[in-house]
């Protein structure tokens, strides 16, 4: 993450009572324009131990667990970062970083792979030992759990399996895997202790230990002095959940946080130059777009996908939501990382062509429900202007703002269109948890037999040429007949507390230095 001035201040926003946060907050917080704010932390200061730091996130509401195979929310990451380790994590570059996994190396055909952790411990001292990673993978791998990554680790077969000793493990995979190494940094592959059923109180390896958990309002953690990577500066985390950003805002102004998640453009350029907030960018971290379900009516209909990726205008969307902070995107996950397939025409608004598949689709005039919620930043906004975009081609988008706490599990298998956005990953582990037929977070739910062929060829290889004309092909089926509409790329915004330092530089969502402050302090 980096920290970054914006252009010229825009007016400020109205200024709403603070809510949310538990009794973290009561009342209104009052706000005032102050001098220009800091816009970089000094590298030369010595980092000081002690503190609380508050962190604010979009929140699930009370459905909210402690279960990291079960993180969904970017509140529910920040949370189990703080509390769970995994065997490799996403860099900057979402290239694999060793994290409790010290090595891993495959046998000569990639069918089996060779794992050595790294000496670590958990909350209680129990050593983390293979026995716990084969448990962590056994249970996210049972079907009857449906737990998120499951998709991803579904190569390994868990049942063959073995510990040659405490810091060794022998993953067998029921067919060659060409990169482990993004298998095992799947996200919410969190190592829990070996027969954890209850996560009430949950123990874990990760910077922090637990305090307390209020679903939906407050989660305090305190530092772990004996975490294998440095005890953190910081004395006790807590991460509390917010309904709306101005509530985050306020929050931070107010002085009741010191870390806001999730910023929107105008809310970063209105309080660039305010002295009690540093804002901080995640780059490239969000993909934003629309979710077609490609099984039913009326996006069965290949003609009428077509018309809605012609119809839309990615530039007025990209200009009016994401400010300068984001690219247009071309109905692909993972612009300018490895694979993404940048050769393939760049489309654009196309009116004319947008209302012959219409007709051709024999849908003019017909209402689609547009199911989005206020409690991302930016999809109410964006799903407005589509649907006057949709208008101009004689197709009537009713936009119906639902509950931000069952959004994600509401969408996922009802309606015909939503929403949708995705913080970074690699493109492959895009497609193995949203694109393949028994793919666990399948919005948009295209299930082909052919891609699924394909994505085996990629992932068995270790050739990699053939490994990216797979993905190549891959994403050229989506672009010509899938149903994510993928209309831009930004950059993540978020807010800082004058006294802050030790963010992580250039870390995009979903990656190891994002919401994650174990190396953080206060100033």
């Amino acid at each position: 993450m980096t920290l970054h001035p914006f252009p010229p201040k825009l007016p400020h926003l109205s200024r709403r009572s603070f809510l949310g946060l538990g009794a973290a907050a009561t009342g209104a917080v009052l706000l005032s324009a102050c001098g220009a704010a800091e816009t970089a932390t000094p590298t030369t200061v010595t980092p000081r131990d002690g503190g609380r730091l508050r962190a604010v996130f979009a929140g699930g509401g009370a459905q909210e667990v402690l279960d990291p195979h079960k993180t969904n929310l970017y509140a529910d990451v920040a949370r189990a970062n703080a509390l769970y380790d995994k065997l490799v994590e996403y860099g900057d570059d979402l290239g694999p970083v060793p994290r409790l996994a010290t090595d891993w190396s495959p046998n000569a055909d990639a069918t089996t792979w060779t794992v050595e952790l790294r000496s670590a411990v958990f909350h209680d001292g129990r050593p983390v030992r293979a026995a716990d990673v084969l448990y962590s993978y056994q249970r996210i791998l049972e079907p009857t759990n449906a737990l998120r990554p499951r998709a991803s680790l579904e190569v390994i077969d868990i049942a063959r399996s073995r510990q040659i000793n405490d810091h060794t493990i022998e993953f067998v995979c029921k067919r060659p895997c060409g990169d482990l190494a993004n298998v095992l940094a799947a996200f919410g592959a969190y190592i829990i202790p070996d027969g954890t059923t209850d996560f009430s109180r949950p123990i874990g390896s990760g910077p922090f230990t637990f305090a307390s958990f209020e679903p939906g309002r407050s989660f305090v953690a305190q530092r772990f002095t004996d975490y294998w990577n440095g005890a953190p500066h910081i004395e006790e985390l807590e991460i509390l959940t917010a309904p709306d950003e101005t509530a985050r805002i306020n929050a931070l102004l107010g002085g009741q946080v010191e870390y806001a998640d999730d910023l929107g453009v105008t809310s970063a350029r209105t309080y660039q130059t305010d002295s009690r907030m540093q804002i901080l960018r995640s780059p490239r971290s969000s993909m934003s777009g629309f979710a077609m379900k490609v099984d039913r009516p009326p996006f069965d209909n290949l003609d009428l996908r077509r018309a809605m990726f012609a119809l839309v205008d990615r530039e007025e969307l990209v200009g009016t939501v994401l400010g300068g902070t984001g690219v247009v995107g071309n109905d692909l996950f993972g612009k300018d990382t490895e694979y993404y397939a940048s050769d393939l025409p760049q489309r654009s608004l196309d009116l004319d062509e947008a209302k012959a598949l219409i007709r051709k689709a024999g849908v003019q005039n017909t209402t689609i429900e547009l199911q989005t919620t206020g409690s991302t930043n930016g999809f109410v906004e964006a799903a407005n202007i589509f649907a006057e975009q949709a208008g101009r081609a004689g197709l009537n988008i009713e936009v119906k703002v639902g509950e931000g706490s069952t959004f994600w599990t509401r969408t996922l298998d009802e309606g015909v269109l939503s929403s949708f956005r995705s913080g970074a990953m690699p493109i492959e582990t895009h497609l193995a948890q949203r694109m393949l037929s028994n793919s666990s977070k399948n919005y948009t739910q295209w299930r082909r037999p052919e891609f699924d062929a394909l994505f085996a060829v990629a992932s068995e290889t270790t050739d990699d040429e053939v490994r990216a004309r797979a993905y190549r092909d891959m994403q050229t089926q989506l672009y010509t007949e899938g149903g994510l509409l993928v209309w831009g790329f930004s950059d993540g915004l978020h807010g800082l507390a004058p006294n802050v330092a030790g963010m992580a530089p250039n870390a995009p969502s979903n990656t190891l230095g994002y919401a994650r402050f174990d190396k953080v302090w206060l100033s």
